[in-house]
């Protein structure tokens, strides 16, 4: 799956394998797995077909954006971007502590 970072700071805990962006290394390994995941699925229905992602639809003012688990605590979320041609693009957003 196609796919880019939307935030500096999340591009280099992909690229460095040292950097941990102020996350606990938890959070760095299941992000790191969920990169994994990403890079190897087809397409979004993949994440919809692994329940323990917990990959959802966001609401209200996020209407735009889905979120993955990567913890109890922390989401994962994306945007999910199509060009004309209807090929989708994975935009990682953020980590967010949903507690």
């Amino acid at each position: 799956m196609l796919f880019r970072h939307a935030d500096a700071t999340l591009q280099r805990l992909d690229d460095e394998a040292d950097f941990t962006g102020g996350y606990s290394r938890a959070i760095v390994k299941a992000y790191r797995s969920r990169m994994q995941l990403i890079r190897a699925a087809a397409d979004i229905r993949t994440f919809y077909g692994l329940k323990s992602l917990h990959f959802e639809k966001l609401k209200g003012k996020r209407q735009r954006q889905h979120s993955m688990r990567l913890n109890k605590q922390f989401r994962l979320v994306v945007e999910i971007e199509k060009d004309s041609a209807g090929a989708q693009t994975l935009v990682i957003v953020s980590i967010e502590d949903y507690h």
